[in-house]
């Protein structure tokens, strides 16, 4: 169904017919929820951190024993906190939490290529954003700690880094 159809659906019903089914669409799916819950008391702080911990506790968890380590897991949490239409630099903040997976591997020592190859993309992405959203002044301490924590990795995980942190600053 398009955009114009739910439009003329909505243009059609009556006030109440719509607040009724807005209730009925809270009720019946938490992802509607969370964002009816947001856009009527927008709190993006508080709905920062909370998507930090998902990504935390990804790689440092505080209810099992062992990370999970799924980077799908992270990107997704990253798309889902841009539906709710935060500041670049909230973006920018959430994207940093790849840095738990530097520190990660920073004192776990060698990681699998996959590990790699994950990091090196996200972080590709996250400096990217860094860089075409002006707040490389703001993150580029933290972005540079990524870097030092790559120092002695395996796949020359290091050199890839340090050209992706490179590129983004000169860019």
């Amino acid at each position: 169904m398009s955009k114009t159809t739910i439009k003329k659906l909505l243009q059609s019903m009556t006030k109440d017919e719509i607040i009724g089914m807005v209730l009925e669409l809270y009720s019946a799916k938490k992802e509607a929820k969370e964002y009816l819950e947001y856009y009527a008391c927008p709190d993006e702080k508080g709905k920062l951190e909370e998507y930090k911990d998902i990504i935390r506790e990804e790689f440092y968890p505080v209810r099992r024993r062992d990370p999970q380590l799924r980077f799908s897991v992270c990107r997704k949490v990253v798309a889902d906190f841009k539906k709710f239409k935060p500041s670049e630099e909230a973006v920018a903040e959430l994207m940093m939490s790849l840095e738990c997976a530097f520190q990660l591997a920073n004192e776990y020592g060698a990681m699998w290529e996959e590990f790699y190859y994950s990091v090196e993309s996200d972080f590709d992405k996250t400096v990217q954003y860094i860089a075409e959203n002006g707040l490389w002044e703001k993150f580029d301490k933290r972005l540079q700690q990524c870097v030092k924590w790559t120092d002695g990795s395996g796949y020359d995980f290091a050199n890839i880094i340090e050209d992706i942190y490179e590129d983004g600053k000169d860019g």
